[in-house]
């Protein structure tokens, strides 16, 4: 199973120190304790929700395991801590987790966003393309529609 944390800087959750590799812990309860991490990367910003402090791992959950009734939090008492995700690679994450999609998506956003773009194939729901891009206010524009291939498009 793969899943998302968040972390202040230098891998610290709650005063805890994670360190890179295998952490373990004697219980885990989604409600008291244990290490948590979530399913859906989009989780981990209800939690740390500030992109700018935080800092989000791809993590490898294991050992004993809760999941949370209310969101796809999930609490173990091993934790693998694989990989730390720069923005556009936890939205690229995001994005495949939430399954936005479609045959021709179109998108639109203000400067400093991210836009998203997941193509479905014509005949069948498997993604064939995917693209990922920043609005920077000069190749990207802000208030623009643009389809996957970073054309400008007319949106009624």
């Amino acid at each position: 199973m793969i899943a998302y944390k968040g972390f202040q800087p230098g891998l610290i959750c709650r005063g805890y120190q994670f360190v890179m590799g295998l952490n373990t812990t004697a219980e885990a309860n989604c409600g008291a304790n244990g290490f948590h991490c979530a399913e859906d990367p989009l989780d981990c910003l209800s939690y740390y929700g500030d992109m700018e402090c935080s800092e989000y791992y791809l993590v490898q959950p294991g050992g004993d395991i809760d999941e949370d009734e209310r969101d796809s939090k999930i609490a173990c008492t091993e934790l693998t801590i694989i990989k730390k995700l720069e923005r556009e690679e936890f939205f690229i994450h995001a994005l495949a987790y939430m399954v936005v999609r479609g045959a021709d998506p179109v998108a639109s956003g203000k400067k400093g966003d991210i836009l998203a773009f997941a193509k479905e194939a014509p005949a069948g729901d498997k993604i064939v393309q995917i693209a990922l891009v920043r609005v920077d206010g000069r190749k990207i524009k802000p208030n623009t529609w643009y389809d996957i291939n970073l054309k400008e498009r007319k949106v009624a």
